[in-house]
Order: C-alpha cells, then structure tokens, then sequence
C-alpha cells in the first residue's frame, strides 16, 4: 500500500530520518511555531511522521492540540486536520493563529476526548466536513501525568497524578481516536517519561504495554529524540552534571 508521496526511487535523497535515535540540534522556529507553551515539542517530530505515513490531502487526528504543532506542520504539509482540546485557552490561542488559513483543510474542536459519546458525533461530523470518510494519521501527544496542570477541568488528563487512573483515561482516548483510523494505517504517541518519589516513571513503556494488550497493533519503533541546544545543556549543563553525579540519576 502507497502511503505516503515519497519517491523512493530517489531514497538517497530523501532528508527522512529513519534513526531510532534521532538528534536535533534546535527545535524549529519558523513560521508560526512559537516557544510560548510547556506542552509544545519540536515541529521536526511531527514533520517526519506525516511526510512519512500520508500523503497530501491526507487526514490526520490529534486529540491533544497543544499549542499546536502539528496542524502547523499540516498546513505546511498541505494535509487534512482534525485537533481536539480540552483547553479553552489554547484553543482561541490556536484559533487566533489560524484565522487567515484555509478553513476548509481543518477543523478545532473543545471537549474532554475521553468522551465517548461526544468524541464519536463531533469528530465524525467534523471528517465529512472536510470530505473524508476516516482518518490516514494520528498522534498523541498527552500530558506526562501531572507533570505540568494545564487547566483546572476535572476531566483533564494533566489533571491526575494516579498512574493508573491515568492509563485509564488515556487508554479510553485512544480507543476514541483509533476508531476513526483506517485500517492498516498508522499511528505515534510522543511522551517523556518523569520522575516521582525518587524514581524514574517510564511512561512510554507502560503506555505501549498496554496498548499493546487492549488493541490489535503492531509496534513499528521506538524512537528516542534529543535536542543538542536544549538550554540545560547549553548553559547549564555543568549544573546538573554535578546534580547527576551527587545523586543517583541520569539527565
């Protein structure tokens, strides 16, 4: 199945990574990608996923807007978008930024994506708007726990500090989101893992673990990325090498 445009008789090339490490010297900042927010990640993520897994015009679904990287990287794709937030502010923050874009390739939407009931009649009513019969991408990119409380919501995810409960509601999001995925197409999760109670809490493995178990799915890679400028390296770096070595942690 041809999913994607690259020509891969011209694969020497092709500037798509396909390193299970991948090492970015600074986070994108062009055009409308903006720093602003704790929930952003490097643009170039998202960039490879979809030039990679769709095609143009193709549909991608994200139930975790953010500030909003991906539709960015979507509307310079030229794909089809669907962003899904429970975050008032950074949906009119969003909005705000997309007002002179073609309103016909996306679509914003504000609700608690564990909905089910919600999720199905809004997000189903937002692919026919946009022509669609499902979804060919999507990503997660979900609060790491509650590492960062983005709104006071009850039903926001960065709202439970439970592991558990956490995966609980995480879990029932993806079923919501990969209903709308079409067969045999692809999907990514982005997360970082945190640190609790003097212990490294592996997020990604627990969530892939339990996909694995609740869904037909196959894991295609894991993939770490690291950013050389990151600003602790570049002017603190000596700091927390010393913070490393005193304690018992790596950076």
């Amino acid at each position: 199945m041809k999913i994607n445009d690259l020509d891969i008789n011209n694969w020497k090339n092709l500037d798509i990574n396909i390193d299970s490490l991948q090492i970015y010297e600074s986070k994108d900042r062009s055009g409308k990608h903006k720093n602003i927010y704790h929930g952003n990640f490097i643009p170039q993520i998202p960039n490879q996923l979809l030039r990679r897994y769709t095609k143009e015009n193709d549909l991608a679904i994200e139930p975790f807007i953010r500030s909003e990287t991906t539709l960015f990287e979507c509307e310079n794709l030229n794909r089809k978008y669907i962003g899904i937030d429970i975050n008032p502010k950074m949906i009119e923050y969003v909005s705000l930024q997309m007002e002179k874009s073609n309103k016909s390739k996306f679509e914003i939407l504000e609700f608690d994506s564990s909905n089910s009931e919600i999720f199905e009649k809004r997000v189903k009513n937002s692919i026919q708007n946009l022509g669609e019969d499902n979804a060919k991408f999507t990503l997660f990119h979900p609060p790491y726990i509650d590492i960062v409380k983005f709104t006071d919501n009850k039903n926001d995810l960065s709202g439970i500090s439970n592991l558990k409960e956490f995966l609980k509601v995480f879990l029932k999001i993806v079923k919501n989101t990969l209903s709308f995925l079409e067969k045999s197409r692809y999907f990514a999760i982005i997360i970082g893992d945190v640190y609790k109670n003097s212990e490294v809490v592996s997020l990604g493995f627990y969530i892939m673990h339990y996909i694995k178990l609740k869904f037909k799915v196959k894991l295609k890679g894991i993939v770490v990325k690291n950013i050389e400028g990151n600003r602790g390296k570049l002017k603190s770096g000596g700091i927390w090498t010393y913070r490393a070595l005193k304690s018992d942690y790596y950076f």
